[in-house]
């Protein structure tokens, strides 16, 4: 069996925000696309940081206003999408991380979240099991 790839699991259409992105949109699209991370870009398309819904609903509590920037988390690690699996899953777990932007030459490219390994594992009992 051949070693899988982070760019195997990955979310390929991800969802991407710039940081002057008003919170309430942010919220708004993350109802809409039943999301709960979304990756914060610079125009050049590369990674900035991640807004999470629990950033959000934090904010949410205080007030409604303000840019993604204020609430987001800033240096967020990222992966290459040429990475073994098993390296985003350590990484994940080592550092309790819901999701990890993947990238490739720099620029956001998918993302990588706790959901894509258990749609995995489902996905992979039942064909063992067919």
């Amino acid at each position: 069996m051949s070693t899988l790839h982070v760019r195997d699991l990955m979310t390929a259409t991800v969802v991407s925000v710039g940081p002057d992105e008003p919170i309430d949109s942010v919220q708004k699209l993350m109802e809409r696309k039943r999301i709960r991370h979304v990756p914060v870009v610079d125009g050049a398309g590369h990674v900035l940081g991640v807004v999470s819904q629990r950033d959000v609903i934090q904010r949410a509590l205080l007030e409604d206003t303000g840019a993604v920037s204020e609430i987001m988390a800033w240096k967020t690690e990222t992966i290459e999408a040429d990475k073994p699996l098993s390296e985003a899953a350590r990484l994940m777990l080592g550092q309790k991380y819901g999701c990890l932007p993947v990238v490739e030459h720099g620029r956001l490219t998918g993302i990588l979240t706790e959901a894509d390994f258990v749609k995995y594992v489902v996905g992979h009992k039942a064909s063992v099991r067919s």
